[in-house]
């Protein structure tokens, strides 16, 4: 949950002062990033403008990911913040974003804080998995998997949910494992694959030689 200090940003953030205690939030997030993202679920929740502002938020990752120069601009220290928050504004304008997403950046552009803009919409939207009871597990396999083990992997997943929780899994691939695969979920990581296996009986034989 966001510090006390935060109660005065989320007040900023909200286009409603009814209420100045903070929403709780499904699960906990950390360091200025999470106390930001933990001050945008209690503005969006109080306006039930949770799922408006993640679509937003989808948007703009979206393009600071594929707009280069848009990233480098926000994130360059050097740039002045007010020339920041205009440019934002222009933005927000074109999309059409709510009241509540303006607020976020035109705080974070104020404070000099643009550049954990990916770090904030990466945990909101964590939050937003959690409020809707998803557990998101990422899986990173050596190659990518055929429909059969997918699903057969789904299977097995779904034993480590509670009732009423929902699987959300991403699937990655990173030929560098060698085989098998690497899991998380939660806040638990299973590492099978055949890179950590080599490397264990590699230190092994290391050890054994001296």
């Amino acid at each position: 949950m966001a510090t006390s200090g935060f109660g005065i940003l989320a007040r900023t953030f909200s286009t409603s002062a009814r209420c100045h205690k903070l929403v709780q939030t499904p699960i906990q997030v950390y360091g200025l990033s999470g106390s930001y993202a933990s001050a945008l679920y209690s503005a969006a929740s109080k306006e039930s403008a949770l799922e408006s502002v993640e679509k937003d938020l989808k948007s703009v990752k979206q393009l600071w990911e594929k707009d280069t120069k848009f990233r480098d601009f926000f994130a360059d220290p050097t740039e002045n913040a007010r020339r920041k928050k205009t440019v934002f504004q222009t933005v927000v304008k074109k999309n059409s974003y709510s009241k509540v997403t303006q607020n976020l950046f035109d705080t974070m552009a104020e404070n000099g804080r643009l550049s954990k803009l990916t770090e904030v919409i990466n945990l909101y939207i964590e939050l937003m998995s959690a409020h809707r009871g998803e557990v998101i597990c990422k899986v990173t396999t050596a190659k990518a998997l055929d429909a059969s083990t997918n699903k057969e992997l789904n299977g097995i997943l779904q034993g480590f949910l509670k009732k009423g929780q929902k699987l959300y899994l991403e699937t990655e691939v990173d030929p560098s494992l060698v085989g098998g695969m690497t899991v998380t979920i939660g806040d638990k990581f299973i590492d099978m694959s055949l890179k950590s296996k080599i490397k264990l009986y590699t230190d092994i034989l290391k050890s054994a030689s001296v």
